[in-house]
């Protein structure tokens, strides 16, 4: 599989930003390890979406592009589609919940697609995008399900061994597991005895429950306020790879997320969404007993409506 993040590394050069990685003395000392920061909310469109959803849509073959393509998200891998259409001239629909942050639909369409709503707690994102494809005969750019999606987004990874070096531990946030998947996949090729933790919301645990089961779990409304991360389930292409990749999955409260993510804005001047803080969040709040340690760990986005920032700041004490 890595062989195939090598390719997408080479169709995604000049393409995707190669994001900074950031250190913080005081995020070191307080976590009693050193941290080492992918930051992919610099990346295009402010996420690491970016990654699997171009080298997705660049693969395609004209004619097929030619025909449109679609897409179901809560927001970033919506924003990523889209901006690919543009770049690549497709025309391009994507399929989001009606409580979608107003800031990524704002750049989805910002970006020309077309933005069909729907009710999450009525109706299912799959049943909705596959009423489309029956009606249009658009192609499906899945959100982590996809080879070439995931390939896309372990080159994230890719980029962070080859400037940091050795790793103990790699942290990454997960929702249906692509940039898991693919960040596994880049990691032990890389780094084999580097542990790679996937860090997802306790009230949106389904892929950490198919991670200790073997059996895929669905959550179609996921309680959690980190929007970036309520998906439904995890992808079959997926879980098969984390399950033999990576070393542990662990949750996180909300309220661990949204203090994390007040100090990475306040304290290291980083704007990421709480998704981006959720892998964090457990090297912050000291739930992950390691120290000493070398640790990478991917803020995933930056896409938040800052209206709404402040709101999940009021009850944080400095």
């Amino acid at each position: 599989m890595y062989e195939k993040v090598l390719a997408a590394s080479k169709r995604l050069e000049g393409v995707a930003y190669k994001t900074p990685v950031m250190t913080s003395r005081l995020l070191d000392e307080h976590t009693r390890n050193t941290i080492f920061l992918k930051c992919e909310n610099f990346q295009r469109m402010g996420a690491f979406k970016f990654r699997g959803a171009y080298n997705a849509v660049s693969s395609l073959p004209e004619d097929i592009r030619r025909k449109g393509i679609t897409a179901y998200s809560s927001g970033n891998h919506a924003q990523a589609v889209s901006l690919t259409g543009k770049l690549l001239n497709i025309p391009t629909t994507v399929v989001v919940p009606s409580d979608t942050s107003a800031v990524k639909i704002a750049a989805a369409k910002s970006y020309g697609a077309s933005i069909v709503y729907y009710d999450r707690d009525k109706e299912r994102r799959e049943d909705v995008t596959q009423r489309l494809i029956d009606q249009y005969d658009y192609t499906l750019i899945p959100p982590f399900d996809h080879e070439e999606v995931l390939a896309g987004q372990g080159t994230a990874v890719k980029e962070l061994i080859e400037e940091v070096g050795e790793l103990d531990y790699l942290f990454v946030p997960c929702s249906g597991g692509g940039l898991l998947s693919g960040s596994a996949v880049s990691s032990k090729h890389l780094l084999p005895k580097c542990r790679v933790i996937g860090v997802q919301p306790e009230l949106a645990d389904y892929t950490v429950r198919s991670y200790k089961t073997g059996e895929l779990h669905r959550n179609d409304t996921p309680q959690t306020i980190v929007d970036g991360l309520r998906g439904t389930s995890p992808g079959n292409i997926n879980i098969p790879i984390i399950r033999e990749l990576v070393d542990d999955m662990i949750t996180v409260s909300d309220d661990d997320v949204v203090s994390t993510m007040h100090f990475l804005w306040t304290r290291l001047k980083i704007v990421v969404e709480l998704a981006g803080a959720t892998g964090l969040a457990p090297l912050f709040h000291r739930h992950f007993p390691i120290e000493g340690k070398r640790i990478g760990v991917i803020l995933s986005g930056g896409n938040i409506d800052v209206r709404k920032v402040g709101e999940l700041f009021a009850g944080i004490s400095d």
